[in-house]
């Protein structure tokens, strides 16, 4: 059996507003496709992956489910099929593997980069680049700038993940749904992440004064807990299963929900960061409005003297890790 492929497309063309290429077809970018085909928030996606037949096969399984969710036309092809998509999302790059520095992952995936970025870029120059891929702020600031396009266009998947962790362990906590806990993660997607506290709420109720209220204890040493639960949770998964994608999968659909929908989310992605605590030049996650344009501001939190400080530093790390990309 073929999969359907799509015609010739002119990259000039503005984006169809329903179509979502995936560049890598591993755990993450499969496990992304799949979400999407089931949240119907997309009439075509289109696979690439350097292994052709993986992203063929995994087109056929893809279109094999359209039966069982929606109808979407999904097809395997070249990078530069990704003319026209709204998004494209980029899962494509090796994991870390055991005794391998962060520097020599973003090497080596920055050398992958550098490839599929500018072909991405040419085949679709008005659409907005999702980059999944770790260490996911270099490569974000890297895509950035060997692009062309806007930063505003160019979105880092951040610590999405890592907020969404940290508001299910607060739920948990609190006895609440982690949907009504509003909390976020900062900084690098990685061990600098920082856990922003000092607004943390539920229902515009401070975290604390909500925790006494509600007889649950938040000491010191059980928001060290939550912090570290929070930061090392992938690796709890990792030495279980080798590899995390479900939660992140999700994470992207709901950032390309965003997007194609033009809602306007407030989510913690990475972006371009300027001018903020004495940050400037760097791919990091703050909280930022998300709509179809991309980025479409970044959010100045107020934050206190020992957040700022530590973001500062998770900064400075970022910095030191896209030293070596000479950009």
């Amino acid at each position: 059996m073929t999969t359907a492929r799509a015609g010739h497309v002119d990259p000039l063309a503005p984006p169809h507003p329903t179509r979502v290429a995936v560049v890598g077809t591993g755990a993450v970018g499969s496990s992304f496709a799949f979400a999407l085909l089931l949240s119907g928030l997309a009439s075509e996606i289109v696979l690439s992956d350097a292994n052709a037949r993986r992203a063929e096969g995994e087109a056929m399984d893809l279109m094999h489910a359209v039966p069982f969710a929606r109808t979407a036309r999904v097809w395997a092809g070249p990078v530069e099929e990704c003319a026209g998509a709204a998004v494209t999302v980029v899962a494509a790059g090796a994991a870390q593997k055991p005794g391998e520095t962060r520097l020599d992952l973003v090497q080596k995936n920055a050398s992958i980069f550098r490839d599929l970025v500018p072909r991405i870029a040419s085949a679709n120059p008005n659409g907005i680049i999702l980059v999944a891929t770790n260490p996911v702020d270099a490569l974000a600031y890297l895509t950035y700038r060997i692009s062309g396009l806007p930063a505003e266009r160019v979105i880092g998947s951040g610590t999405i993940l890592d907020t969404a962790r940290f508001r299910m362990l607060l739920a948990e906590r609190t006895g609440v749904d982690p949907r009504s806990v509003h909390a976020h993660v900062a900084g690098e997607h990685g061990d600098s992440e920082v856990a922003v506290w000092s607004s943390a709420n539920i229902a515009g109720m401070p975290l604390e004064d909500f925790a006494q209220a509600s007889g649950a204890s938040l000491d010191d040493d059980e928001r060290r807990e939550i912090v570290k639960a929070t930061r090392d949770a992938a690796y709890q998964i990792i030495e279980r299963k080798g590899a995390t994608y479900y939660a992140v999968a999700a994470g992207l659909v709901r950032i390309v929900q965003a997007i194609l929908r033009d809602q306007h989310t407030v989510l913690s992605v990475s972006s371009l960061i300027s001018d903020f605590y004495g940050i400037d030049d760097v791919y990091l996650s703050l909280p930022a409005v998300v709509g179809r344009r991309g980025i479409e501001r970044t959010l100045a939190l107020n934050l206190s003297a020992e957040e700022a400080s530590a973001l500062r530093r998770s900064a400075a790390l970022l910095r030191d890790l896209q030293a070596p990309l000479g950009l």
